[in-house]
């Protein structure tokens, strides 16, 4: 029976690691700033961005926050981001995707400066990233990593399979496992015989975003299983990974919801703290 990874316990601890440095750097004039912008009523978005700016309260982080109509054109939108990468009082800077259908989502992304872009999302930082530089790394990808290290696995050596491509978790964080010396296959929907390649993972991220997918069969005995997955089915929220037969096999798995899903938010108030310190040593 795979011991259980708790997602909100280990983001509990970072937000209290964040608030202790927060504190020191207000001591030497230092404020960490971040500014949301939201772009219309989507109602999954309102929720994220009230998450982001309960978690900035909670350990200190001044925020902004830009509620845009659905009507903001690109013109304006891009305006408020030069005015944002200019201001000393906002150290990061996020969007909330999804962008209404008439705005250029990469030319927004784009405009941020790569200083400030707390997501992890412009090319520059991802660049950064592919070659090992120093860089804000995209918020769930370096959660998923700070799961593995608090719960004390070690990554070097081992073999790791990431189910799923996108830029915004599969890419990225095949990245960050190759930094950390495991050995990476990446697969997607369309893997041939991706079962077996599955069987093969020491480490198992699943982000491919097909409700419960990866079925207990697929899991290596004794594997860390990371389920990035948030699937809402007439039962409720899944992941990615069929959890009830996967826990029987795993070492280590995430539970959905409180797995990775409070890595995100936690990784982005410690974006928002590294930015604000770069930029200060400039």
């Amino acid at each position: 029976m795979a011991q259980i990874i708790d997602g909100k316990k280990i983001a509990a601890e970072i937000r209290a690691e964040l608030a202790k440095e927060i504190e020191e750097l207000k001591k030497e004039g230092l404020h960490p700033g971040l500014a949301v912008i939201l772009v219309g009523d989507d109602p999954a978005s309102r929720v994220y961005v009230n998450n982001k700016k309960k978690a900035c309260a909670e350990i200190g982080i001044y925020s902004r926050e830009y509620a845009l109509p659905k009507e903001t054109t690109q013109e304006e939108l891009l305006n408020l981001i030069g005015e944002l990468n200019q201001d000393p009082q906002i150290h990061g800077i996020l969007v909330q995707l999804p962008l209404p259908d008439h705005l250029d989502e990469r030319q927004v992304l784009e405009a941020i400066s790569p200083d400030k872009d707390v997501d992890g999302f412009h090319p520059v930082n991802v660049g950064r990233l592919a070659t090992g530089q120093p860089c804000l790394k995209p918020c769930t990808p370096a959660g998923i990593i700070e799961l593995i290290d608090r719960t004390g696995i070690e990554l070097k050596g081992k073999e790791a399979v990431v189910v799923g491509r996108s830029n915004i978790v599969g890419k990225p964080v095949a990245f960050l496992l190759l930094a950390r010396h495991a050995t990476v296959t990446i697969c997607h929907s369309r893997t041939a015989r991706l079962d077996e390649v599955c069987r093969r993972a020491d480490v198992l991220v699943a982000a491919v975003g097909r409700p419960e997918m990866v079925t207990g069969d697929w899991v290596k005995p004794g594997a860390v299983v990371i389920d990035v997955g948030i699937n809402r089915v007439e039962k409720g929220l899944v992941g990615d990974v069929e959890f009830d037969t996967a826990k029987e096999k795993a070492g280590y798995i995430t539970p959905v919801p409180g797995g990775v899903g409070p890595m995100t938010i936690a990784m982005l108030m410690k974006n928002t703290v590294e930015a604000a310190r770069s930029l200060a040593n400039r």
